[in-house]
């Protein structure tokens, strides 16, 4: 390709500008979600929340700023109803996914748990992207989300590894089959978050000290600091196909829950 080919192919400036853009977060409403639908907000973009709770603006006067679209990633027609409702948009971030603890483990007396999980992640991901597909303008993305735990496995934790790792490969997949669309994987670490409201306080700041001590970053992760990566994902042209890890350092040491 000659240079002026290539100058009409790529802007000659990147910014994080999303004005003008539409973004839809499946789980916008809470936690990495909501610091991500705030983010793609101040960098301009009208932005929809998916979420399969109901929470009025009333109860939360934050979620004010953005559209809202009840989804339940684990309901295939009310995912595609969601989409159709959406009608055309610029960029898809896939954040939502089952509640901690609700995988099991592997030696349960069933294989529920991790049914359950491997549903409500991986093929609700599946489901975002596939019914998202068709309405995503040229030029658009995707943006999925997993953890540290997808690269480097922990005791007790195979459903989230082998659930992770697949949505992994699914962004690597979807790069090479919705081409143009840009397809990609945050990879976070430790995010302060409502998320680990499920685990008891005391449990959660022994975590907390732990990651302040030996992650590299020497501090827990924002959600903000997600969001701050998920529109970087969505305005830079030549980004596709990879997994950004947005951990501290996360998998350049051993640390245990």
């Amino acid at each position: 390709m000659s240079h002026a080919a290539s100058q009409k192919t790529s802007p000659s400036v990147l910014t994080f500008d999303l004005s003008g853009k539409r973004v839809v977060v499946v789980g916008g409403k809470r936690a990495i979600g909501l610091g991500v639908a705030r983010a793609a907000h101040a960098a301009g973009a009208q932005v929809t929340v998916a979420s399969r709770r109901e929470i009025s603006v009333d109860e939360r006067p934050e979620l004010s700023p953005f559209s809202h679209v009840l989804l339940d990633m684990r309901d295939e027609a009310q995912v595609q109803a969601a989409f159709e409702s959406i009608g055309r948009f610029d960029h898809l971030v896939v954040t939502a996914g089952p509640e901690i603890g609700s995988w099991g483990s592997f030696m349960d007396s069933d294989m529920r748990g991790v049914r359950d999980y491997m549903e409500g992640k991986f093929m609700g991901t599946w489901a975002c992207a596939r019914y998202a597909a068709p309405y995503l303008a040229s030029g658009g993305s995707m943006t999925f989300l997993t953890g540290g735990i997808g690269a480097r496995a922990k005791l007790g934790l195979a459903a989230v590894t082998s659930t992770f790792a697949a949505v992994d490969a699914l962004s690597r997949s979807l790069a090479l089959d919705l081409a143009p669309i840009r397809v990609n994987t945050i990879r976070p670490g430790f995010i302060d978050s409502e998320f680990w409201n499920a685990l008891p306080a005391e449990e959660v700041e022994a975590i907390r000290n732990k990651v302040e001590t030996t992650f590299p970053a020497r501090r827990v992760g924002t959600i903000a600091d997600i969001g701050h990566a998920a529109v970087f994902l969505m305005t830079n042209p030549y980004v596709t196909g990879t997994v950004l890890e947005v951990s501290g350092g996360e998998l350049l040491v051993d640390w245990l829950f």
